[in-house]
């Protein structure tokens, strides 16, 4: 049957503004034009769940000229990253739309633009998930923003549902605001990596009140990429896998991503490519802004052949030509992966995707899972606290309950969701509403999570069509052999590797020496301590041998403490002095003090008295503890109170730091919050010591 009239009007309109946005060749495809004539003529919501590079942002922004020809107020999208908010914004402009974002990198223009679109200035205003809950955004421009929107777009909407490969909380405050929106608005969500239990969860969530039926379009196409050639490569160590990726880099194609566990990874295999010659810049959320904003041009432009990266460079990073994408250690579940993966290949006919696993993945995962929703205790802990308290800044509350800011932060924003706290100006307060743990619902989460974890490990060692594999792990149905993949063709990459060119990796990661930052000022909200460290207190930047969550040294020390106690290993002794040989102080220790461990004595005290030994240095003894060692705390400020009544100096150690007439090394195996080092050493300054500089085996991160 063919179209109505004003239908059939509608879409060469449509069409019309494809054209614009896409090339003088683009045609609409069928899901595209059936979510843009729900949006536009019948103002449903609606769910797209599609594959990368398949037209997503076409339709919001094709409905969003049509709505705005119509009059309608303008769209609201919100959107994840920086880099996807950026490429949105240049994408708007191709198609003739004006479109400005909020955020954290442009705090200075929020005033203006909020004139702007009040003005009708402004065709498209992108804003993040945590603005949506800022106290201001959400309380003077939200509601005036949701009553005059024309349409309301979530891009990559599995972020919605903690069944979702990279659940955040305050995307879960959008099902508030879809309830809360005016009637006719319509609302568009899309994704490309969700499979049928993210979608169903999303698609509800999407609904109208009241609407008992099926009252989301979900719009769900299959997810092959026919440019993608899929291998896995499995090296043994990871100077292999260093090695093999500098000689493969070289026979790729044009330029790509190579992606990281770790930032500390990311870091690491970026140096060790610009010593073996590659433009390659390192990239993650740690990274400035500026920085940032750098590095995705430079890829842009072709002036780099990587960018060596964590997740933070995912979602909606659009360069159509990206000729290949290198995993060196694999994420933690197939639906992850194959978002990843899906930033190569979208504009060539041929794009390389190439996983090198690592024994430390499992060691990593593991981290991650470690920091899923707290127990019970702990959240009727921060809630009392906020009920007793009043209003407290995340700061405040860690000195109450014992998570780090990112868990605590996490947290807070599940408990706003979920309508037992309130963040408002100056932090957080308690609503006093009924609140029930889902003990039930945390631990399938976790156990789903598990799950994903196994499914990852088959795609290393699956036999059969490996796109089909991770397609089947998203719910498509459609999903069959690619004939690409290296199982398909039978043409699986070698690991053969130049013993020399393994040697020259071997050698850079094993290059002792990280420097350990001195903490300077005491952290907020304690009673007592506040502002700058006494200089006359403070600890000189010191040095480790290595990060955990390196790929070098980090493998050897995280077998060293799985290990458990026992003398220091020759081997890491050695490049410990490796440390000190290069460690550039400005004045030479004299004596060396270690700090007393509950769990590795015997490794701390070999290392400190074979330090002296080794370095004609005083060994004056070890620090002590007045009632037990503090244990484990997981944040600044309760570290600190647990550090501070415990560990004291004996009177015969201060006697003789008061006597070496010299700074001091203050020796440990480990720093994780850098408290223990930073009180420690105030203890050794104020017994007369002019110096301290902490050596650790290891920093967490």
């Amino acid at each position: 049957m063919s179209e109505a009239p004003d239908v059939a009007m509608l879409r060469e309109e449509a069409e019309e503004r494809l054209r614009a946005l896409a090339g003088e060749h683009a045609v609409l495809r069928d899901d595209q034009w059936a979510a843009i004539k729900a949006l536009v003529l019948d103002r449903r919501r609606v769910l797209v769940v599609q594959r990368t590079g398949w037209g997503k942002s076409a339709v919001y922004f094709v409905a969003t000229a049509l709505l705005r020809e119509l009059g309608e107020g303008p769209t609201v999208i919100v959107s994840p990253l920086l880099a996807l908010m950026r490429n949105q914004i240049a994408a708007a402009e191709r198609a003739g739309i004006r479109a400005v974002t909020i955020n954290s990198a442009n705090p200075e223009a929020w005033e203006e633009i909020y004139g702007e679109v009040a003005e009708g200035m402004v065709d498209v205003l992108l804003v993040s998930p945590e603005r949506l809950n800022n106290p201001d955004f959400r309380d003077n421009v939200l509601p005036e923003l949701a009553e005059s929107a024309g349409l309301v777009v979530v891009d990559e909407a599995h972020c919605i549902s903690d069944w979702g490969h990279d659940f955040r909380p305050d995307y879960r405050r959008l099902a508030t605001l879809f309830e809360e929106l005016p009637p006719g608005i319509p609302v568009l969500a899309t994704t490309a990596t969700a499979n049928a239990r993210v979608t169903r969860d999303v698609a509800e969530q999407m609904r109208l009140p009241g609407d008992d039926g099926d009252g989301t379009l979900v719009l769900r196409g299959a997810l092959e990429r026919e440019s993608l050639h899929l291998s896995v490569v499995r090296l043994p160590t990871a100077e292999q896998r260093l090695a093999w990726l500098a000689q493969t880099l070289r026979e790729l194609p044009g330029s790509g991503i190579v992606y990281t566990l770790t930032v500390a990874a990311a870091h690491e295999i970026a140096g060790y490519l610009r010593d073996q010659g590659f433009e390659v810049a390192a990239y993650s959320g740690q990274t400035e802004p500026a920085e940032r904003l750098a590095a995705e041009e430079a890829l842009l432009t072709n002036k780099l052949k990587a960018l060596v990266a964590t997740s933070a460079l995912g979602m909606g990073f659009d360069k159509p030509d990206l000729g290949f994408v290198v995993h060196v250690g694999a994420p933690q579940s197939p639906v992850a992966y194959y978002q990843q993966v899906g930033r190569a290949g979208r504009g060539v006919e041929r794009a390389e995707v190439i996983l090198l696993p690592g024994t430390e993945d499992r060691d990593i995962w593991s981290y991650f899972a470690s920091l899923a929703f707290p127990p019970e205790p702990v959240v009727r802990t921060t809630l009392q606290t906020l009920e007793e308290r009043g209003v407290m800044s995340t700061p405040a509350l860690e000195t109450a309950v014992d998570l780090s800011r990112s868990r605590l932060e996490m947290m807070l924003k599940v408990l706003d969701v979920d309508g037992a706290v309130r963040r408002v100006k100056g932090g957080w307060e308690a609503t006093g509403e009924p609140w029930a743990y889902d003990a039930e619902r945390y631990t399938r989460i976790a156990a789903e999570r598990r799950a994903e974890q196994e499914a990852m490990l088959g795609y290393l060692t699956t036999s059969e069509c490996r796109e089909q594999y991770l397609r089947r792990h998203l719910d498509d149905e459609s999903a069959t052999p690619c004939g690409r993949c290296d199982n398909c063709t039978g043409r699986h990459r070698s690991p053969e590797i130049a013993a020399q060119a393994v040697e020259g990796a071997r050698q850079r990661l094993s290059r002792p020496g990280v420097e350990i930052e001195a903490r300077r000022q005491w952290p907020t909200g304690l009673a007592d301590l506040s502002g700058r460290i006494k200089p006359e207190l403070g600890a000189e930047p010191g040095r480790a041998l290595g990060r955990l969550t390196d790929i070098g040294w980090g493998n050897r020390l995280r077998e060293l403490f799985h290990e458990g106690d026992g003398p220091v290993p020759d081997d890491v002794f050695k490049a410990v002095v490796q440390v000190l040989a290069a460690w550039d102080w400005r004045e030479r220790p004299v004596a060396v003090v270690s700090v007393p461990s509950a769990t590795r004595p015997t490794l701390v005290r070999s290392f400190a008295e074979r330090l002296a030994s080794v370095g004609r240095l005083s060994y004056l003894g070890e620090l002590g503890y007045r009632a037990g060692a503090p244990g484990q705390q997981f944040n600044s400020a309760k570290r600190v109170q647990a550090v501070r009544g415990t560990l004291a100096m004996p009177k015969e150690l201060g006697a003789s730091i008061a006597q070496c007439g010299g700074p001091v090394l203050l020796v440990d195996d480990r720093v994780d919050t850098g408290w223990t080092m930073t009180l420690g050493a105030a203890l050794i300054r104020h017994a007369g010591a002019p110096a301290v500089l902490p050596l650790a085996l290891a920093v967490t991160s």
